[in-house]
């Protein structure tokens, strides 16, 4: 990465002047002309016409940050870009890496769908990721389109650049203190959270990921309302990415190239950028699996009598104009990095956070920490913190958990179980020091659920009017055919079997106070997934009711209940009459 990155030049007089060479070239060798909108007046972003408020960071996607300033081959290729005619040169910077090619032609078949009106062509995100990152590095990125390693730019530190102060905490960039360009299309971060796209379904607006950034800059460039086939919205729009009238004329060359021709090549097989630069500012120690920093050595003068190099000529008081270079220091071990060089903490791949109450996560917090430079950050703690109030918990019943990451920087945090309520909670993943990076995830509890409930037995329910029902309601809840506990049931007096209008008469309920209730809540199976329901209370005119129980999941039983009539009642058989004792005696009649 440190020497893809020492390809990249600082814009200045020099850039200008190279521009503007190759483009005369490009039109005296016929290329399709790049040319500019009347009024486009160099980054002045109020003498190009373009609005600032698009974006911060004087409107720019990149914040003005360094870009490759090789021009395309004064031979362009002609359609379809596979001849065999074509120069060496021709046909090697035509060639664009397969995945980089297919995130650029997805994105124009996306925003042909969501705003056809900009007429984006896929060949201007081409050009852009040319000169941004040379095509992700000649086409250095995954199965899945992220780019590996990281592609980074220098600290927007002032000095030599734009001076933007940290805006993310270092999530995106791993940096702390200032913002750095980040990615296959160069965004920087604050220009990404308002920008940012999941265009490859993972779930992660990733600037890393070249199908994420090609849309993010599509849409980007079609902000405001642009017609890309209007020259000076194409202006304008490449303006907005990067305000300085040589990036412009760059882009515009490797676009009127694109537009002529070309052709797909392996991932990794890429052309990259060759033109001398100046070295910038690198973060020290090497990048694990690119191979240790290796600092460029000063440009030679004409060689002595001898055959050695003589140094630059030195400065007033025999100070060289160019530092010498110091050899790279080998790496000692794999020593836990210091503190200091914590530069992220990502989501490591966490599912949706879902479960019943009562039951454990299938998913478990997973995260990964990132030093300073993009490598993975072994042996930092990671502190995961639930908060809420639905009961949820780690596995042995802790709220908070420290975990260490191990060898390849991911942390993962114990089970989750969830507790008895239901609801929405959170759990937050912290790591570093001085300035932590937090990751919040969103979980939820839902209750528990039954797919049947049935009464436990067919008894008739009759009661008189304004009597009790004789006989209690029991019913029992299963979910997947076993006993459902705890489940919340609901029960309601109706008129249709659906459940569609409740009922305001007859059957009733007490509350409390001893009023009548035709609703009851709050009800909940026991450990056997059986609920007995309180008294019914028969009132009003004598017929057939109807009491509708629902449960959480779906499961629902209609009982009907039977009221008569006082004088529809069988009436009481008189007592027969008291016979006299064997051993009385009847009294004696008077006459």
């Amino acid at each position: 990465m440190a020497a893809h990155m020492r390809r990249r030049l600082r814009r200045g007089a020099t850039t200008t002047a190279v521009a503007a060479a190759a483009v005369a070239a490009l039109a005296a060798s016929q290329a399709p002309a790049a040319t500019l909108s009347e009024g486009s007046a160099g980054g002045d972003p109020q003498a190009a016409g373009e609005d600032t408020a698009s974006a911060g960071n004087d409107g720019a996607a990149t914040g003005n940050s360094p870009y490759y300033t090789d021009l395309p081959p004064l031979v362009t290729p002609d359609r379809p870009g596979s001849s065999s005619n074509l120069p060496a040169a021709g046909r090697a910077e035509a060639g664009i890496p397969a995945t980089i090619l297919a995130a650029y032609k997805q994105a124009e078949r996306t925003v042909a769908t969501t705003d056809p009106t900009c007429r984006l062509p896929w060949q201007l995100l081409a050009a852009i990721g040319k000169v941004e990152s040379g095509q992700a590095g000649g086409g250095r990125v995954d199965a899945d389109g992220t780019a590996s390693p990281r592609i980074l730019g220098p600290a927007l530190n002032g000095q030599g650049f734009a001076l933007i102060k940290d805006t993310d905490g270092g999530a995106y960039d791993g940096d702390a203190v200032h913002d750095r360009a980040v990615g296959p299309m160069q965004f920087i971060p604050s220009t990404w959270a308002s920008w940012g796209q999941d265009a490859n379904g993972d779930g992660r607006k990733d600037p890393n990921n070249i199908y994420d950034a090609a849309l993010a800059a599509g849409r980007y460039l079609c902000a405001n309302d642009r017609d890309l086939a209007v020259s000076a919205d194409l202006d304008k729009a490449v303006l907005s990415y990067n305000r300085s009238t040589e990036y412009l004329n760059t882009v515009r060359s490797w676009l009127s190239y694109y537009q002529r021709g070309t052709h797909e090549v392996p991932d990794g097989a890429g052309t990259l950028p060759t033109t001398p630069s100046t070295p910038l500012p690198t973060l020290p120690g090497p990048r694990p699996g690119s191979g240790p920093s290796v600092t460029p050595s000063p440009k030679p003068s004409p060689s002595k009598p001898g055959g050695k190099p003589s140094p630059s000529p030195s400065k007033p008081g025999g100070g060289s104009t160019s530092p010498t270079p110091k050899p790279p220091t080998p790496p000692t071990g794999e020593p836990t990095p210091p503190a200091e060089t914590f530069g992220s903490l990502e989501n490591a791949g966490t599912g949706p956070l879902r479960a019943t109450a009562g039951a454990s996560f299938d998913e478990r917090v997973s995260v990964r920490a990132r030093n300073a430079l993009g490598a993975p950050l072994a042996k930092a703690p990671v502190t995961f913190t639930v908060t809420g109030d639905t009961g949820t918990l780690f596995a042995g019943g802790k709220k908070t958990v420290v975990v260490r990451t191990g060898a390849d920087g991911t942390a993962t945090a114990p089970e989750l179980r969830a507790g008895e309520k239901a609801g929405g909670f959170t759990v937050t993943a912290t790591a570093g020091i001085g300035r932590p990076r937090t990751l919040t995830y969103a979980a939820t509890v839902t209750a528990r659920q039954a797919d049947a409930i049935a009464r436990t037995d067919d008894k008739e329910l009759v009661a008189v009017s304004g009597e009790k029902f004789t006989d209690a309601v029991t019913v029992r809840a299963t979910y997947k055919d076993a006993a459902a506990p705890g489940v919340a049931v609901t029960a309601t007096m109706v008129k249709d079997r659906l459940g569609v209008i409740d009922n305001d008469k007859g059957p009733y309920f007490e509350d409390e106070a001893g009023k009548p209730v035709r609703t009851l809540t709050g009800l909940t199976t026991d450990a056997d997934g059986k609920l007995r329901l309180p008294d019914i209370h028969a009132d009003g005119e004598a017929g057939t009711y109807l009491l509708r129980l629902t449960t959480e999941g779906g499961g629902s039983v209609v009982v009907e209940l039977t009221v008569k009539a006082p004088a529809e009642t069988a009436p009481e058989e008189p007592a027969s009459p008291k016979a006299p004792k064997a051993t009385e005696t009847p009294q004696a009649v008077k006459p």
